[in-house]
């Protein structure tokens, strides 16, 4: 059985046609917006968009989607534009999806078929490629089920026995299923990995800071600032599928760890965010979302609300709600056109602004990610002779100074520990505790 249903990226770009289908009950603004974003996303999966074109309907027609006349129409558009490939924005059946292939003599994929073949090109890691196989698989095993009363019409002998539909879907099915459990059991393997990584960073427990924001917000460009990293940071949609992780120096030469992960988008299909659950782990284990925001695009705050949905979801999934502290940043404030947008969120206590490109806004960033990491630090006033520099490397290293004098002697140190740290040292420190304080 083939397991490439959907485009191939590494042949030069096919020629792609979008439609975006607007329900009446929604503006036309709205679907603009979408149809934008389609765009982005078919150029992302390597297509050449050669046309597009927006219908309005009432309700979803059974075998085509769309109503005969208008898919004889959208034929002959596609024609004349010698176009390989046909994105719906819409999700489409199975049998929807075959019909349209042959009247509109084209390849059909949907919005879902159109963000698992981006996420195939970009997945690199092993733990990537298991999770994106592991969301196709999904995406296959559900078009076939619901292709399966279709199916059913058509069976032919008699007794106990189907017709070679019936057969093959049932052989599809079963090899489906295996290839689904062999994938849920490694990524079992890949998550008890990433928690056995996750307890030896507790054992050097330093706070962590998960980046969160809808797909392209800059969050990998962000990471490499903060971070020195070299993670790729480009402007496409899902550049960053991989987790990634860094040690990121503060002011105060404190250190946290710092999480870059995969992008939200608007309607997630829910077979990756299911196929995704140990990158997502990250989000969920992190003492601290960071939640940037694209303020240059047109739809930052629908993207924003995007975003806290999905996050709900993850959390309500593992029997909590969005608890967690969060601090929201809005990025790209060298390329707002909007006026008066950024006078109208500097007068907001709870924002920040910056442009991860250009570096404003960085040093107040970090300034909070300090407060944020100090906030339930127990604080410790020492005197430390320069004679034991072990433990002065120590506390550097696991701490945050918030203080320092140099004495002739000693350095005298007011230092704030993670409380894990704080425990494992206090034995250690009590000989230089300063009580005058």
């Amino acid at each position: 059985m083939n397991n490439r249903i959907l485009l191939d990226t590494a042949t030069p770009p096919d020629r792609g046609f979008l439609v975006q289908i607007i329900p009446a009950r929604r503006d036309r603004e709205y679907a603009l917006l979408l149809a934008a974003e389609l765009d982005h996303l078919a150029r992302g999966a390597g297509l050449e968009v050669v046309g597009s074109r927006l219908y309005t309907s009432r309700r979803a027609v059974p075998a085509t989607y769309l109503g005969s006349g208008v898919v004889e129409e959208l034929a002959g558009e596609i024609q004349s534009c010698q176009a390989a490939v046909v994105v719906f924005n819409n999700p489409l059946t199975a049998v929807q999806q075959r019909n349209l292939e042959v009247k509109l003599a084209a390849k059909v994929v949907d919005r879902t078929g159109l963000i698992l073949e981006i996420f195939a090109a970009r997945a690199r890691t092993r733990e990537g490629r298991l999770q994106v196989e592991l969301a196709s698989m999904l995406y296959q095993q559900s078009r076939l089920v619901r292709s399966w009363t279709h199916l059913e019409r058509q069976r032919g002998g008699v007794g106990m026995r189907g017709g070679p539909g019936e057969t093959q879907i049932e052989v599809d099915r079963r090899l489906l299923r295996e290839r689904v459990h062999q994938l849920k059991k490694q990524l079992i393997q890949v998550e008890q990995t990433r928690a056995l990584q996750r307890q030896a960073r507790r054992e050097v427990p330093l706070f962590t800071v998960a980046l969160v924001g809808y797909t392209n917000a800059g969050k990998s460009t962000l990471f490499n600032r903060l971070s020195g990293a070299q993670v790729e940071a480009v402007d496409r949609l899902f550049a960053t599928l991989d987790p990634t992780l860094r040690q990121v120096t503060l002011p105060g030469g404190g250190r946290i760890i710092l999480g870059d992960t995969v992008g939200f988008i608007r309607d997630l299909p829910h077979q990756l965010v299911a196929a995704f659950r140990a990158t997502l782990e990250e989000v969920l284990e992190a003492d601290l979302l960071l939640h940037l925001v694209d303020l240059s695009d047109p739809e930052w705050a629908d993207q924003e609300a995007a975003v806290m949905e999905v996050l709900r979801d993850l959390f309500q999934e593992r029997g909590g709600v969005l608890e967690k502290s969060m601090l929201t940043v809005y990025n790209k404030i060298d390329q707002v056109a909007t006026p008066g947008l950024l006078e109208r969120l500097q007068a907001r206590t709870d924002s920040l602004l910056l442009s991860a490109l250009t570096g404003e806004g960085i040093p107040h960033l970090l300034q909070l990610l300090e407060q944020q990491a100090n906030r339930n630090a127990p604080c410790f006033h020492l005197r430390i002779p320069y004679s034991e520099g072990a433990l002065l490397a120590r506390l550097t290293r696991e701490g945050w100074i918030l203080e320092k004098e140099e004495q002739e002697e000693s350095l005298r140190l007011l230092i704030a520990l993670p409380v894990a740290v704080a425990g494992r040292l206090r034995g250690e420190l009590t000989p230089f505790l300063q009580h005058d304080h």
